[in-house]
C-alpha cells in the first residue's frame, strides 16, 4: 500500500495540472492530506461511493498520463544516474569516460 501511496504522491505530482480541481482536490486530500474517503464525503457533503470512484478514475487517468509521457519514469532514470555520478565521483577510480557516458545518458532521456 505505501509503494502504491508513493507512485499516487509522484504521478499527482507531475500531471495534477491536467486534472479538474475536483479531481486534485480529492486526491490532495487523500493521498497528500491522509482524509479518509468519509472526512471527503463529509467535506464536499456527497457519499462516500462518489469519494471513491472520482479518486479510482483518477488514478487511471494518472497512470494514463504516465503511459503516454513517462515524467515519472524519466525521473527515476535521471536519479539513479545522478547517484551513480555521485557515487562514481566519490571512488577512487572514477572514470571520465564512465561519467561522460552517464551525462550521455542523461541527455538522451529528454
Amino acid at each position: 500500500m505505501l509503494e502504491k501511496t508513493t507512485r499516487m504522491n509522484y504521478l499527482f505530482d507531475f500531471y495534477h495540472s491536467l486534472l479538474t480541481p475536483k479531481q486534485s482536490n480529492y486526491m490532495s486530500l487523500y493521498y497528500l492530506d491522509d482524509f479518509s474517503l468519509g472526512e471527503i464525503a463529509e467535506e464536499y457533503e456527497i457519499s462516500r461511493q462518489a469519494v471513491y470512484d472520482n479518486i479510482k478514475r483518477t488514478e487511471v487517468m494518472l497512470e494514463e498520463y504516465e503511459e503516454k509521457l513517462q515524467l515519472f519514469q524519466k525521473f527515476q532514470e535521471r536519479t539513479k544516474i545522478f547517484q551513480k555520478m555521485k557515487e562514481t565521483l566519490q571512488s577512487e577510480t572514477d572514470s571520465k569516460n564512465e561519467l561522460f557516458s552517464m551525462l550521455e545518458r542523461l541527455e538522451k532521456l529528454d
